[in-house]
């Protein structure tokens, strides 16, 4: 799943894996309450605050707390088809020979932004667009493709 966690859409964390016992109790309480139905759940700390990962209704999310347990922002894995037509329509056309590894709708601030994953070769990059179907950011991952 797509975790590079975004200020205003777009900024790459730096996440450390930690265990569910290392989150304060707040965040927890906090994050079972707003995901009752979370499974696999997985944290990261985070600059600030807390990343879980996990699946709810079939769908790969991921939710950063910050420090007091307020939910910042919600990623939810979506299908390619489920990307707004403008958005789709701008992958066809400028980047019609990467292929699409992931995509993910993101609220951060009451704002929705998309997230689509692509590689070329060995470089890989994400992909930040708003609603409309403007590229906000391309954030390049580098050189070194990670395979689940």
């Amino acid at each position: 799943m797509i975790l590079a966690f975004l200020a205003f859409g777009v900024c790459p964390a730096i996440a450390q894996k930690i265990k569910e016992s290392e989150v304060p109790q707040v965040v927890k309480t906090a994050f079972m309450k707003a995901y009752p139905g979370a499974k696999g759940v997985k944290w990261d700390k985070e600059a600030e605050g807390f990343e879980a990962s996990f699946e709810q209704n079939k769908n790969d999310m991921s939710v950063v707390l910050d420090k007091m347990g307020i939910v910042k922002e919600v990623e939810t894995g979506i299908a390619k088809d489920k990307l707004p037509k403008a958005i789709l329509e701008i992958l066809k056309k400028d980047f019609a020979d990467h292929d699409i590894e992931e995509t993910a709708m993101i609220v951060a601030n009451n704002v929705t932004t998309y997230e689509v994953e692509v590689e070329k070769g060995k470089k890989s990059w994400d992909l930040i667009f708003d609603s409309t179907g403007k590229l906000l950011k391309k954030i390049d991952k580098g050189d070194e493709i990670e395979k689940d």
